[in-house]
């Protein structure tokens, strides 16, 4: 399939479960039908895990040593690292 905005074949590559196609010249992402739904539908999923983790008394009290967090990668990170 050729990208409809460069004309340029573009590059099936599997992200979680999820096709996605994307031109290597302008970067432009394509996706099939049904495939925004499960990139939003896992999104809430993985939001409402992140919430839960954020009460945790290990990231209200930190240690000495402890005293900044990685921030976690999201799922929309995931998919388009490329």
């Amino acid at each position: 399939m050729k990208c409809p905005n460069c004309n340029v074949n573009l590059v099936m590559t599997d992200r979680s479960g999820i096709e996605i196609d994307y031109c290597p010249d302008c970067r432009g992402v394509w996706l099939d039908r049904g495939e925004l739904d499960k990139i939003i539908e896992r999104s809430s999923q993985n939001g409402r895990n992140a919430q839960q983790e954020n009460y945790s008394d290990k990231q209200r009290y930190p240690t000495d040593k402890e005293h900044q967090y990685k921030k976690k990668k999201g799922l929309f990170g995931e998919l388009f690292d490329f």
